[in-house]
């Protein structure tokens, strides 16, 4: 039996008229397969989609990172469009769209290797798709080419660090030093591990190395650029996947809240949109991790010509900014988890804050938080999709908002 997919499911997978899934389909697709239940397993294109394309890299077909290289970036870029024009029509919202801004290939700055030991020596890659083996990708084309070093690294992590049984998690960063690396599972750490780490960290160059949150060896400051400071995060602190995509939600930021004087930053980390805003306003940043604000204070100490900023280490889930604190301002960043920020949200409805720059990591709950914006008085006035996590199923924006009216 035949399958023609229809559309793609927001993991990527091609769904047909049942439903039925089919992994690493396009819409357009004529396919066969084993169904088992839902899904059709060992999927073979009888007639491909116009929207096929040859993956460019040889590793696709096994490896769990990517999801989409199998669909033309036309495609894929109208997809990812769909989703959030989807999730915003579920709540009755429309939006004054701009183009989709897309990461080049070999883009990713940041990604977390699985590593372990084998018989022989020691593995390192991504896990295959729904899987838990590890599949080495030596010819990556997802990663940046100076990230490709963390490959060999983290063999030889697994090698000399992780438990026979264990594997070990690396979270690798490109920084102006060179990699930062944090290291999660194996070993217990002691003394002759220390050692070890420090000797890994001189033989394959690192700028720093942490196991968990316990900084071992920092050989070069791993530092950040956000606007006219430096900042050193602390280990496997959150960073935008690719300087493009970076650079994509910033340039809209800064246009949305162009001219403001005062700005609040929520959900700040360390200091993305708060350092390079404190060029032109003063601003308070609020964030839940006292380490990044504290690297971001720092960070802002050092540089020159910037404008105040204040930060505050604050849950934001459960002790929101409240309107009398946020009266102040003229405009608001916010750039909640993939939960989003409906507390947080209703009190910036409250204290009508005129102008709001929402970057989101999940179309969902933006859509629900927008809904609850426009509710409450405010326009979407501009909305961009970001694809910074190229051929993956993730999909990211930001957007305007801007305060017309009262709450009725």
């Amino acid at each position: 039996m035949s399958f023609l997919i229809q559309r793609l499911g927001h993991q990527g997978d091609g769904i047909a008229e049942g439903p039925v899934f089919a992994p690493l389909t396009v819409p357009g697709d004529i396919v066969t397969g084993v169904l088992n239940g839902t899904r059709l397993s060992e999927v073979r294109i009888e007639t491909p989609s116009d929207d096929r394309v040859k993956p460019p890299c040889r590793h696709f077909k096994a490896c769990g990172g990517c999801q989409l290289q199998h669909a033309s970036d036309a495609f894929v870029a109208d997809w990812k469009v769909s989703v959030v024009r989807a999730a915003l029509d579920a709540h009755g919202l429309s939006a004054p769209w701009l183009p989709i801004a897309t990461s080049p290939a070999q883009a990713r700055r940041r990604a977390t290797l699985s590593a372990r030991r084998t018989k022989k020596a020691a593995m390192a890659g991504f896990h295959g798709r729904a899987s838990d083996v590890i599949v080495e990708v030596p010819d990556c084309q997802l990663l940046h080419p100076d990230m490709m070093r963390a490959l060999p690294l983290a063999e030889d992590l697994a090698q000399q660090t992780a438990t026979r049984k264990g594997g070990l998690s690396v979270a690798v960063c490109l920084s102006a030093g060179g990699l930062d690396v944090q290291v999660s599972g194996g070993k217990d750490l002691d003394g002759p591990l220390r050692i070890i780490l420090a000797q890994i960290a001189e033989a394959h160059d690192l700028a720093r190395i942490a196991w968990a949150d316990e900084i071992i060896a920092t050989r070069r400051t791993p530092s950040q650029k956000f606007g006219a400071a430096s900042v050193t995060p602390p280990p496997g602190a959150f960073l935008q996947a690719t300087a493009q995509g970076e650079a994509a939600l910033l340039a809209d930021v800064m246009q949305i809240t162009e001219g403001a004087g005062r700005i609040v930053d929520l959900f700040a980390g360390c200091g993305t949109f708060a350092l390079p805003l404190c060029a032109t306003a003063r601003v308070h940043a609020a964030e839940g991790d006292a380490a990044m604000t504290e690297a971001m204070q720092a960070g802002w100490r050092k540089a020159e010509g910037l404008k105040q900023l204040s930060v505050e280490a604050r849950d934001l889930f459960r002790r929101p900014l409240l309107p009398d604190e946020m009266a102040k301002f003229d405009a608001a960043v916010i750039d909640p988890p993939r939960a989003g920020a409906e507390a947080q949200v209703a009190e910036l409805i409250t204290a009508g804050v005129p102008r709001i720059a929402y970057v989101s990591c999940n179309p969902v709950t933006f859509a629900r938080d927008a809904a609850a914006l426009v509710a409450g008085g405010y326009r979407i006035s501009q909305l961009r999709v970001v694809d910074q996590f190229r051929w993956s199923s993730h999909v990211e924006l930001v957007a305007g908002f801007e305060r017309i009216s009262t709450k009725a």
